[in-house]
């Protein structure tokens, strides 16, 4: 099974938000109408899709999350990012 690892800018205050879902699009449209209620999110919609990468497992997928959350992958996702 896939899994995605993602990153989104809330539009409402700038700051980001990293997750992993096996259906990105779904858990995009979810926090965007505040059904993710993590205190990460919660009210701080709507969110911009920046970020999206396939892993071949979840335990991939868990490795890449935790690295964009590390300095070092917070530090690579603001070179990325060009707004």
């Amino acid at each position: 099974m896939k899994f995605y690892v993602y990153i989104l800018k809330s539009l409402k205050d700038n700051r980001f938000y990293t997750g992993l879902t096996i259906d990105w699009k779904r858990r995009l449209k979810e926090h965007n109408i505040g059904k993710i209620n993590t205190r990460s999110t919660l009210n701080r919609g709507p969110f911009k899709l920046i970020h999206l990468e396939e892993c071949e497992n979840r335990t991939i997928a868990r490795k890449r999350e935790k690295f964009w959350k590390s300095g070092i992958g917070r530090e690579l996702r603001d070179e990325m990012i060009d707004d």
